[in-house]
């Protein structure tokens, strides 16, 4: 990381749509994604695949503070997926494809519950928000395939 930029990760279902999406937001300096959650060292697609290491897919934001803020980021990750189901995204179904946020500061954990408050309070959902907020653990990188997927292959936007 460069002095004076922070770290966001989250898990919001496949990261290839959720890394596309950081990425376009100013102030959002990289992105890259991989896993995150559990204690299994290095795993693999295939392994976290299996739905049996824990991990979610998640991406791992670089961001300059002074451009965008954390709580900002976590407005855009309320509106990039549905946090009200569990363990499934669109048709991606697994614990890996979980909501999470995981906090890298003390302070990045009160504005996530804030805002998830907020949110539910909202009424911008039609059930409760089951998405888990939970301390930073090991990011453990995604093949290099898996890096920025979807700008690879000339797609400047996704479904969501």
């Amino acid at each position: 990381m460069t002095e004076g930029t922070q770290r966001a990760t989250f898990g919001a279902g496949c990261f290839w749509c959720v890394e596309l999406t950081f990425s376009k937001i100013k102030g959002v300096l990289s992105t890259q994604v991989g896993y995150m959650g559990r204690t299994t060292d290095r795993p693999t697609y295939q392994d976290v695949c299996t739905d049996r290491t824990g991990h979610a897919e998640v991406v791992e934001l670089e961001f300059d503070p002074s451009v965008v803020t954390y709580s900002q980021l976590v407005d855009a990750f309320w509106s990039m997926h549905d946090p009200t189901t569990l363990n499934r995204q669109g048709p991606d179904v697994g614990t890996q494809y979980r909501s999470v946020i995981f906090y890298h500061t003390p302070e990045q954990r009160g504005e996530a519950e804030a805002s998830k408050k907020k949110a539910e309070a909202s009424g911008m959902f039609n059930a409760p928000i089951v998405t888990e907020i939970a301390p930073a653990g090991t990011f453990w990188k995604a093949e290099e395939y898996h890096q920025k997927y979807l700008e690879k292959r000339g797609r400047a936007a996704c479904r969501i």
